[in-house]
């Protein structure tokens, strides 16, 4: 077992101009394009009282973004050639904690300031970031390309244009943070409201779902009280507008992803509720502390909306047996094998049986010298660790009934063999696959330790991994002349600890071995998600 890579913790480089990239071995031409990733900034703040801040858990670190671009081979340039720029994202934010001391905005760990006053509390979570200044929220989790409904600075637009012409920033709430797709300068922000008035509520998932064929985007809006209202909302990638698809109270729930099939959309309201129906939040001021302690008694619902032009609203309920989750992997339909006029809908996701997950992710937790001796950071706590799992949901009726329906769960994986920060062709999101490819959380290391490529039909996995490298979320990128599902590369930033800089990975898909890397000059900190853009 090692420690983890601790430059990817604290990282106060910016390359604000692009850089070209030393490659060794051969990128493949069809990565030609632009990969967007999210990263991290530093993690002690000096302030004007002479004071240090300093970030506490993992999900709270100051917010970088990166930006690779892969150029296509030239007569000039026979090899892919790649550029790399990156920038803070949340300069006004730290500013504040320059001038203040304190941060003033909901986190997900952080402790708040005791000196807030219950009015600043409550504008922060009902307002989530009242600020109009785009580097005055720290946004760091998912990016999404022409976000439709929305211009490039995050005011209301009904018709996309061709090529990138936004790049937005998203997390666990209703906040858009919109970027230059070129310089990662904020131009903007946003909320909810700008797509449709009835999204009022302060909390979302930070995975909205894309549909593979039309670019149509669905995601839920979560008004907070004494029960909470989700409303699942559709934006139409032809005409910007927002429709809301259902309207369901339940108690308020920390969800993080959902699911999209063929014909519904799929909320899973796993155990991680809220104490005082989100109402903790405004004596915590983050989300660890705010929810409830976890309940194995308690059933995960599972919410299933017909997403089709009928507009049946919500039509379906189940429950399962308790787990909570960070990230859906994919969801399908199939014939049901109990009655041929209906179909079952097959969803996959990388299951905790608890929330130790969330504390194990303090920073303390993770880098300690000493792990096994902490309940959180101990990597053979097998409690922290995440399983695939998939759960069936069984002939979906036509109606909403009275009573919800069993969820069965068909398999488990062993914990910690991933794979977490998931990924798949997109070719077969919505539809019945064989490959996912993830990072790994086997032990060998306190924090993520490799990448897995999963077989859903063997059952068997093959895996990268070696000393002192630490890989983020891979990528995956389409051969267009494959017909094969895993025909294609995964790209992924590799932070190497020995010799104390990233580059940018990139496996073959079929084998998971090395065919070119493009090293960076200097450190990418450990961020969550990126989106890869192909030239057109």
């Amino acid at each position: 077992m090692t420690g983890p890579n601790t430059q990817g913790f604290d990282v106060r480089h910016q390359e604000l101009e692009p850089t070209e990239l030393s490659v060794q071995g051969k990128i493949p031409p069809y990565c030609a394009g632009v990969l967007f990733r999210n990263g991290l900034g530093p993690r002690d703040i000096q302030t004007d009282k002479q004071t240090t801040y300093r970030v506490s858990h993992w999900f709270d670190y100051f917010a970088q973004v990166h930006r690779f671009q892969n150029y296509a081979p030239t007569p000039e340039h026979l090899q892919v050639r790649v550029t790399h720029n990156s920038r803070l994202t949340c300069d006004g934010v730290i500013r504040r904690i320059q001038r203040t001391g304190y941060r003033g905005e909901i986190t997900f760990g952080a402790k708040y300031d005791p000196c807030m006053s219950l009015f600043q509390k409550a504008q922060s979570i009902f307002k989530a970031f009242p600020q109009t200044v785009p580097d005055q929220v720290d946004i760091s989790v998912s990016l999404n390309i022409n976000f439709p409904g929305l211009s490039a600075t995050g005011s209301k637009q009904e018709m996309p244009g061709s090529g990138i012409q936004t790049l937005c920033n998203c997390t666990d709430n209703s906040t858009f943070q919109m970027l230059d797709p070129q310089t990662l300068e904020p131009i903007g922000v946003a909320d909810q409201t700008a797509l449709h008035p009835s999204l009022k509520g302060p909390l979302s998932a930070a995975h909205c779902k894309t549909d593979p064929v039309t670019g149509d985007v669905y995601n839920y809006n979560l008004d907070l009280g004494v029960t909470g209202t989700y409303r699942v909302f559709h934006v139409s990638r032809a005409t910007g507008k927002t429709s809301i698809l259902a309207t369901f109270s339940h108690a308020a729930v920390y969800v993080h992803s959902l699911f999209l099939t063929e014909h519904y959309v799929v909320l899973c309201l796993w155990n991680a509720r809220f104490r005082a129906g989100g109402m903790s939040l405004l004596w915590t001021h983050n989300f660890v502390d705010a929810l409830a302690e976890y309940d194995p008694t308690q059933h995960s619902t599972w919410f299933v909306v017909d997403r089709t032009s009928g507009g049946r609203g919500l039509i379906a309920r189940y429950e399962s047996d308790p787990f909570f989750c960070f990230h859906t992997i994919n969801a399908y339909e199939e014939r049901s094998s109990t009655d041929s006029s209906k179909v079952d809908i097959l969803a996959d996701i990388c299951a905790y049986d608890n929330l130790d997950v969330l504390k194990r992710f303090y920073i303390e937790n993770i880098m300690s010298d000493s792990a096994t001796d902490l309940h959180y950071g101990n990597p053979r706590n097998y409690r922290g660790r995440g399983a695939f799992r998939r759960f069936r949901l069984p002939a979906i009726p036509e109606v909403l009934g009275s009573k919800a329906l069993p969820a069965e769960l068909i398999f488990s994986m062993g914990k910690g063999l991933g794979p977490e920060l998931p990924s798949i062709s997109p070719r077969v999101r919505g539809r019945k696959y064989r490959y996912v490819y993830g990072v790994t959380d086997s032990g060998k290391s306190v924090f993520l330790d490799g990448l897995v490529k999963h077989d859903m039909i063997t059952q068997t996995s093959v895996y990268w991994s070696q000393q002192g490298q630490t890989a983020s979320e891979p990528i995956f990128v389409a051969d267009p002349e494959s017909t094969d599902e895993d025909g294609g590369v995964l790209l992924s930033v590799v932070l190497d600890g020995i010799r104390g800089h990233s580059y940018l990975l990139v496996l073959d898909a079929k084998t998971m071995m090395e065919v070119g890397r493009a090293t960076v000059n200097g450190v990418v900190g450990f961020g969550f998600h990126g989106v890869h853009v192909r030239e057109e």
